[in-house]
């Protein structure tokens, strides 16, 4: 069986934790941060973990994560 590609622009992004949850940056973030409220920005610190549907496209792109 040959060795699968990991998707270079996927593991730039996400991580995978012990458990086997995604772990992803906060989305929303990049620019426009005036119209944004300051509850917004400070619940959009750090990482969160992706929904299960999310999850799943990116393991497949992560196959040895």
């Amino acid at each position: 069986m040959p060795k699968l590609k990991t998707k270079s622009g996927a593991k730039k992004r996400f991580k995978l934790t012990a458990s086997g949850k995604v772990r992803g940056n906060q989305a929303g973030k990049q620019h426009g941060m005036i119209k944004r409220t300051n509850k917004f920005l400070r619940n959009a610190r750090g990482t969160q973990i992706l929904q299960d549907c999310d999850a799943r496209i990116v393991k497949k792109f992560l196959p040895y994560g």
